[in-house]
């Protein structure tokens, strides 16, 4: 249970005339937010996916700019977050608010109601106790002034059929059993697998909303493609050891030759054999061209058993951005896998409780961070500490772009060293 704490918040950020800023009521303004929803990310939902449509936003966590006009009282702008539980390094999960539905009229932008939004959601994000803020940023130039560091990436590749797998010992006694996707079947041992990876980044859906979101079958994202297909993979005890949600569509050549093409909406395997057989039964689906994936850890799996990555089209992507709320929090409960002992001086314009410097001492054993007058090894912004803090980005990385400085020379590799870790973050979904 999280439990509130007095901190030294954000400014308030005044709004123009006419607006004012309220907690929205999950009921009687559902479909205010849900027309700001159209608005903001220029969409119309089809009668088809309103029928499955899922609310998965949580009670009492958004908030709205209500602007009221000579034509009466609209909904201007709003956002909202999840109370999610987000895996660092070590295997901890932290709590942090997942910043979702951040959206503004295109009739009142430019009057600085997202600047107030995101302060009052840092304030109340740190009077719930909650750790990091984390979000999916549909444009990348706006958040890095909140305090926001990209934290983690996502690969996408796409796969030839019949591309060549490294043999893996114990693959072939693993069964992979394809079926059509029912959340009422099929739901319960995917969050099992899910639940079980060990990975900085890694989020829970831990609310029924959520798990039923990520999975939906929208009828307009099929597109000529079929229903939404399930493989798991199974140990002989039947355990599920890994899955694939996909779904296929028809193609065929001038020439009459099948070039059908598999997308996998999520996958995810707890081992390397689980792994191996997963992916060869993907890669070898009659009438099947081509394999297309796009929410792939930097170093999943399949980039190792692949003997041949030339013609994939790899690319990387950024995936989530983390916000540090609570610094010495933050950097206790993550893990380091070896000696630190460093000065950061850190600036925080937005959040004065992390503003200043920190002692961060200890190891593999847990750390000590404190406040310090002792001089600084390391200057570093919140936003960059953010984008390192998973372990993925490095801070040499971020001083070779001028993004740390190092004060006293020397200091920077080891601390690279501690603030690293041997597995790449990585999300896996989207919120």
């Amino acid at each position: 249970m999280l439990v509130p704490v007095p901190h030294t918040h954000p400014t308030q950020v005044p709004l123009p005339p006419g607006y004012r800023l309220a907690e929205l009521d999950d009921a009687t303004d559902r479909d205010a937010m849900r027309e700001i929803d159209r608005w903001a990310f220029a969409f119309e939902s089809s009668p088809e996916d309103d029928q499955v449509d899922v609310w998965a936003l949580e009670p009492a966590r958004s908030v709205g700019v209500w602007f009221d006009g000579p034509r009466g009282t609209m909904l201007a702008a709003m956002h909202s977050s999840y109370a999610f539980r987000v895996q660092v390094p070590g295997g901890q999960r932290v709590p942090a608010a997942g910043l979702t539905w951040v959206g503004v009229h295109p009739g009142h932008r430019r009057r600085g109601l997202s600047r107030t939004m995101l302060h009052a959601h840092l304030r109340r994000s740190r009077d719930r106790g909650e750790v990091l803020s984390v979000l999916y940023a549909a444009e990348s130039g706006i958040y890095g002034r909140y305090g926001y560091g990209i934290a983690s990436h996502r690969a996408s590749l796409t796969l030839g059929r019949g591309a060549d797998l490294r043999p893996v010992p114990g693959s072939e006694e693993l069964l992979v059993e394809l079926d059509t996707f029912d959340v009422a079947r099929h739901g319960a041992e995917l969050e099992q697998v899910h639940g079980s990876a060990v990975r900085p980044g890694w989020i829970t859906r831990d609310t029924e909303a959520l798990r039923r979101l990520h999975v939906l079958d929208w009828p307009s994202a099929r597109k000529g493609a079929e229903r939404r297909r399930i493989a798991f993979v199974r140990d002989a005890a039947g355990e599920p050891r890994g899955y694939a949600l996909l779904r296929r569509t028809e193609k065929w050549s001038d020439e009459n030759r099948p070039e059908g093409v598999v997308k996998i909406h999520d996958v995810l395997a707890l081992d390397a054999a689980a792994a191996r057989a997963l992916w060869a039964t993907l890669l070898d689906l009659d009438l099947m061209g081509t394999v297309e994936v796009r929410n792939l850890a930097p170093d999943d799996a399949v980039l190792g058993l692949l003997t041949d990555l030339r013609g994939t089209n790899r690319k990387i992507h950024d995936d989530v951005w983390v916000r540090i709320l609570d610094l010495p929090a933050a950097l206790r409960l993550r893990s380091y896998p070896c000696a630190v002992d460093v000065v950061l001086d850190v600036s925080d314009p937005l959040v004065p409780d992390n503003h200043g410097r920190w002692h961060v001492r200890g190891g593999p054993e847990g750390v000590e961070v404190s406040r310090t007058e002792a001089p600084a090894h390391l200057a570093i912004g919140v936003a960059d500490l953010g984008s390192a803090y998973l372990g993925g980005t490095t801070l040499s990385a971020l001083h070779a772009a001028g993004r740390v400085t190092e004060l006293v020379p020397g200091s920077l590799v080891p601390a690279a060293a501690a603030l690293g870790w041997p597995v790449a973050p990585s999300t896996g979904w989207g919120f």
